[in-house]
C-alpha cells in the first residue's frame, strides 16, 4: 500500500462506529463477531471477504468456527492503529454479511 493514511482520532472511530452496529474496538482492534446457522456459509463468507481484501490491499484477520466469523483488523502499516483503511473494509464486510445469512 502506497498511500500515506494517518490514526483516526478516538471520536472519529466513535463518530464511525455509530454507522456500523455490531462493531466495536477491543484494544488497538476494529472488531466484529458474526454467527451463522452452519459452518459452511460462514466459510463461504471467508473466501468472500478474502475476494474483498485482495482488492483494497487491506487484510484483517479472519478466526472461522463452526458457525461463528471473527473479523479484526486495524491498519499494520502505521504501528497497528485504526485508520479510515479499517472502516472502509467493514463496511463492505456489512454489505455482504446478508447475503451469508450472518447475524
Amino acid at each position: 500500500m502506497n498511500e500515506q493514511v494517518e490514526p483516526l482520532s478516538d471520536k472519529e472511530i466513535q463518530d464511525r462506529l455509530a454507522e456500523l452496529p455490531g462493531w466495536s474496538v477491543e484494544g488497538e482492534l476494529l472488531c466484529r463477531r458474526y454467527a451463522f446457522k452452519r459452518h459452511l456459509p460462514a466459510a463461504a463468507m471467508v473466501i468472500h471477504i478474502a475476494q474483498i481484501q485482495e482488492e483494497l490491499g487491506h487484510h484483517a484477520d479472519l478466526t472461522l468456527g463452526y458457525n461463528r466469523l471473527t473479523v479484526s483488523v486495524n491498519t499494520r502499516s502505521i504501528g497497528g492503529r485504526i485508520t479510515e483503511l479499517d472502516f472502509g473494509l467493514a463496511t463492505r464486510i456489512e454489505a455482504i454479511a446478508p447475503c451469508h445469512g450472518a447475524r
